[in-house]
C-alpha cells in the first residue's frame, strides 16, 4: 500500500500515453511546440509493466491521458491489456473527443469504462478559438458515440478561460437538464511556457458559478456526508432544478481540494508525478530501461509518494514551470 507522510492513502495513477495531440489548446500548449521522439516517451510493454507494479502497491484506479491519448498508435490494444491486468479494478479515459466517432466503441470492447471529453463551449466559432484547430461538430460526434457505446458516465470537461469562454458556461451547464452528464467547470491552471497567459486570464469558482446562476437561477448544491457539496473525486457537486445530470466546479486554484488528494501521475516520458502543481517527480523510465529490478522500482515508487506534498504552492506564487499540461497529463 502507498501512503504518503500525510496519512493519505494514494490509490489512482493517471497515466499519459503521450505529450502527443492533434489540438492546441491555448491553455494547454504553445501552438508551435515541439514534441518528445517516440522513443523517449515511455513503450506499451514499459506502460505494462509499470501498472503491474503499480496495482503491486494497491492502485486500483486507472485514467489515461496525454496530450491526447487517442492519438497513440495501437491504443486500443493497449487499453485492453491493461484492463485485463489483475488489480486495475477502474479504468477511464480523459480526451479531446476528436477520434471518438470512430474509437468508441473499439474502445469499450477493448475495457475501457468511461471517458471525460473537453469542452469549453458550444459555439463552433470560439471552440475553434480555444483550440486553434478543432472543429466542434466532431467532439459532438464523438460524445454521442461514447454515449452509444457505453462509456459512461460521461463527464463533460470545460476550462473556463476569460475573454474567450466565460458567456458560455450556462449554456453548458443546461446540457445537464436533458442529458445524464457531469458538465464540469474547471479553473485554470498555471504551467509552463503558458504560465502568464493562465494567470492573467483565470477564473474562479465563484464568479463562473455567478455567471451560471445569473442566467439559470440558484444551483442546488448535492448533499454530501460533511458540510459543503458533495465531491466527485476533486469536483463539488451541484444541480439545477429537475436536471437529469449535474454540475461539478473543479476549483483547484482558489479552492483546492488537498486534504482529499488519492492520486498520482505517469508522464508520457516515466516520470512519477507526485502533485499536478508542483515540479517533483522521480524518474522511473531511466531505472526502468537500465535494467533496475522491480524491487528497486518498487522501493522508488514507495519513497516518491511517502514525500508527496500536502498541496501546491500558488498562493505563495510557486508556479511550476518544467512542464507544459500535455506532458503532465492533467
Amino acid at each position: 500500500m502507498a501512503i504518503d507522510r500525510f496519512g493519505r492513502r494514494i490509490h489512482y495513477l493517471r497515466i499519459s500515453l503521450t505529450d502527443h495531440c492533434n489540438l492546441r489548446c491555448i491553455y494547454c500548449m504553445p501552438e508551435e511546440i515541439t514534441f518528445h521522439p517516440t522513443a523517449e516517451l515511455m513503450q506499451d510493454d514499459e506502460i505494462l509493466t509499470l501498472v503491474r507494479l503499480f496495482t503491486g502497491l494497491g492502485f486500483d484506479k486507472f485514467r489515461l491521458t496525454g496530450g491526447e491519448p487517442t492519438v497513440r498508435a495501437r491504443v486500443v490494444e493497449l487499453v485492453r491489456a491493461i484492463s485485463a491486468t489483475p488489480g486495475v479494478e477502474k479504468l477511464s479515459m480523459t480526451t479531446n473527443g476528436v477520434l471518438l466517432g470512430r474509437m468508441a466503441q473499439p474502445l469499450k470492447e477493448a475495457g475501457l469504462q468511461r471517458v471525460n471529453i473537453s469542452l469549453d463551449t458550444l459555439n463552433p466559432q470560439k471552440f475553434q478559438r480555444l483550440t486553434r484547430w478543432g472543429k466542434l461538430e466532431e467532439v459532438w460526434a464523438g460524445i454521442q458515440a461514447a454515449e452509444k457505446a457505453g462509456l459512461t458516465p460521461i463527464k463533460l470537461n470545460a476550462v473556463v478561460v476569460r475573454g474567450y469562454n466565460e458567456a458560455d458556461v450556462a449554456d453548458l451547464a443546461r446540457l445537464t437538464v436533458e442529458h445524464a452528464w457531469q458538465v464540469r467547470f474547471i479553473e485554470m491552471m498555471p504551467f509552463g511556457d503558458t504560465s502568464e497567459f493562465q494567470t492573467s486570464q483565470t477564473i474562479h469558482m465563484a464568479e463562473i458559478q455567478a455567471l451560471i446562476e445569473a442566467e439559470t437561477g440558484p444551483l442546488q448544491p448535492i448533499a454530501g456526508d460533511g458540510p459543503g457539496p458533495r465531491l466527485d473525486g476533486e469536483a463539488r457537486l451541484f444541480r439545477l432544478p429537475h436536471a437529469q445530470g449535474d454540475i461539478g466546479f473543479i476549483s483547484s486554484v482558489s479552492n483546492p481540494f488537498c486534504a482529499f488528494c488519492t492520486r498520482a501521475r505517469l508522464t508520457a516520458d516515466g516520470r512519477l508525478r507526485l502533485c499536478l502543481l508542483r515540479e517533483g517527480e522521480v524518474d522511473l523510465l531511466t531505472p526502468l530501461r537500465a535494467g533496475a529490478s522491480l524491487a528497486e522500482l518498487r522501493q522508488r515508487v514507495i519513497d516518491g509518494i511517502w514525500q508527496k506534498p500536502w498541496g501546491h504552492g500558488l498562493a505563495e506564487g510557486l508556479i511550476p514551470l518544467n512542464r507544459v499540461m500535455s506532458e503532465i497529463g492533467g
